[in-house]
């Protein structure tokens, strides 16, 4: 039986490190659709009804915080990265760089 994309995405999202991000961009390339990191940021959207898939660690190429409008409450993806000792400063996160999960490095 093939998993569909939701499934590949959210088995990536899974894998993110605790204190590590990723980006829609990096799911996407490698799940071989580097074209679709919009179909990520679906994926993530759909995701907030499984309590063990990792969202609020999935952020744009630059490290802003654009699916914050889809968590309950006004800042719980920050708060939620910041639990984990990430910074992040108007929407952004501060030295993404060094959070910065890559896919392939599983």
């Amino acid at each position: 039986m093939e998993v569909n994309f939701f499934e590949r995405v959210y088995e990536i999202a899974r894998k993110i490190p605790y204190g590590k991000v990723t980006s829609y961009g990096a799911i996407a390339k490698h799940l071989g659709a580097a074209r679709s990191a919009r179909m990520v940021g679906w994926a993530m959207k759909a995701s907030h009804t499984l309590e063990d898939v990792p969202a609020h660690r999935v952020v744009n190429k630059k490290g802003l915080l654009t699916g914050k409008m889809h968590f309950d409450g006004t800042n719980l993806m920050q708060q939620l990265l910041e639990n984990e000792g990430i910074v992040v400063v108007d929407n952004q996160i501060v030295d993404f760089e060094k959070f910065f999960w890559t896919p392939e490095k599983l």
